[in-house]
């Protein structure tokens, strides 16, 4: 069978510059009078694999709708990170959000990425190949996202991170 070129390939969506990844999807319920009803929230990590990553939440009736609507504000979210020897993060640090606090810390070649769901999403989004991470606390996906940006910020020269509580 003849590939078509102009579709994407499985597991991307549209632009080719960012890799896109659905961290979680959660449906919520609304009781109105005849019943409940249902709409979806998505949560979704863009990056490029190069120093930049950006998280979006989009809500919608339908799960796709709501993946397009989390993925758009994803890359208007953009945030650009300096990665050591283009592979880890300089020195340890951590971040906090909520409740949810994350230790990020450097590791020797040939590690890997050694984190839970949501946190790697973020890692491997934004192009880190060696890291050690901990999670403490409440390991909700959407907090402990920020947690990982919170504690990532700290890496930018010069910049208040914007997702410290």
């Amino acid at each position: 069978m003849a590939e078509n070129s102009d579709r994407p390939e499985r597991g991307e969506r549209g632009d080719s510059e960012f890799q896109e990844r659905v961290v979680a999807i959660s449906r919520v319920a609304k009781v109105v009078k005849g019943g409940r009803r249902f709409s979806f929230a998505a949560l979704v990590v863009a990056g490029n694999g190069n120093g930049k990553v950006g998280i979006g939440k989009g809500k919608a009736g339908e799960v796709p709708e709501a993946i397009t609507k989390a993925s758009r504000s994803a890359k208007k979210q953009m945030m650009t990170f300096r990665l050591h020897e283009n592979r880890t993060i300089a020195h340890e640090v951590e971040g906090r959000f909520g409740a949810t606090k994350v230790l990020l810390m450097p590791a020797a070649p040939g590690t890997g990425v050694i984190a839970g769901g949501a946190i790697r999403a973020v890692l491997e989004s934004l192009g880190i190949k060696d890291i050690l991470t901990k999670c403490v606390g409440p390991t909700n996906p959407r907090n402990a996202v920020r947690a990982t940006l919170a504690g990532l910020s700290q890496l930018m020269e010069g910049r208040p991170s914007r997702l410290e509580v």
